[in-house]
């Protein structure tokens, strides 16, 4: 997809507030990420890109609304949220307890401050193109979260600038059920609106984080982490306005299929 670009008016309209952000994500993200790479200790630096995080939002005037906060446990616990704009991953950050580590996508390994600040926090990247390095990331992550580690995911993997809900990987549910730590599912509403897929042109609106009840797997095999990810799969798709993507492709693939057996007689 060839990056969106916007037209004239546009251009004139939000200019103002894109210069605006960006010059507030240079300053607060320099003194932040300077602080985080000094800083002793990964609560401490974690708190420190948490105040970072949501300064940045409410600097720009879009403090993110928090709602079932209450939701979060005490213990281990696997957070998986959706995944719709470049601003997701600062929004969790500045919302979740400092106790969160996450996963990240191995490409950010390139960036070479954002690596380093995210090594920092206790990161974990994950190589989505190999499949033995996914193998290794997938051992890591589920030792970090058998010693009592919480980590945070983006299920789908990717975004795209099409609303809606994308397929969920496996990852996050197979480590929560064989571990018996229960998944917490978070939905993002707004970001998609301020920043989307191959967009450098923000605009102003309203942040929501809504944290929804924990849920635990009934067992440990595969087939329970099947039934965990779909009942967190709906539960952020009870909490975010947007269509069911798994779905539609289900359905255009029904569709396919009806029209070629019909071809064929």
């Amino acid at each position: 997809m060839k990056p969106h670009h916007p037209g004239l008016w546009s251009i004139i309209l939000y200019t103002p507030y894109a210069l605006w952000m960006a010059s507030c994500f240079i300053v607060v993200g320099l003194l932040t990420a300077v602080t985080v790479i000094i800083l002793p200790g990964e609560v401490n630096r974690r708190r420190i890109a948490r105040l970072g995080a949501y300064g940045f939002f409410a600097a720009c005037g879009a403090p993110p609304r928090i709602s079932g906060l209450e939701n979060v446990p005490e213990g281990p616990a696997v957070i998986v949220a959706n995944h719709a704009s470049y601003l997701d991953g600062v929004i969790i950050q500045g919302v979740l307890p400092p106790r969160f580590g996450f996963v990240i996508k191995g490409e950010m390994q390139s960036v070479p401050l954002v690596h380093m600040v995210l090594r920092r926090l206790g990161s974990i990247f994950v190589d989505r193109n190999d499949p033995r390095g996914s193998s290794r990331d997938a051992m890591r992550i589920f030792r970090q979260v058998a010693r009592g580690r919480c980590m945070g995911f983006f299920a789908e993997g990717t975004f795209k600038r099409e609303p809606g809900l994308r397929p969920f990987k496996m990852g996050a549910f197979i480590t929560a059920a064989r571990l018996g730590v229960p998944v917490v599912p978070v939905a993002i509403r707004g970001s998609r609106q301020i920043l989307p897929s191959k967009s450098w042109w923000p605009r102003w609106h309203r942040l929501e984080v809504e944290i929804g009840e924990a849920i635990t797997a009934g067992g440990r095999d595969r087939s329970d982490a099947i039934k965990l990810r779909d009942r967190a799969r709906r539960a952020i798709l009870s909490m975010i306005d947007e269509p069911d993507l798994e779905a539609v492709h289900r359905a255009d693939s029904t569709h396919h299929e009806h029209q070629a057996h019909s071809r064929k007689h």
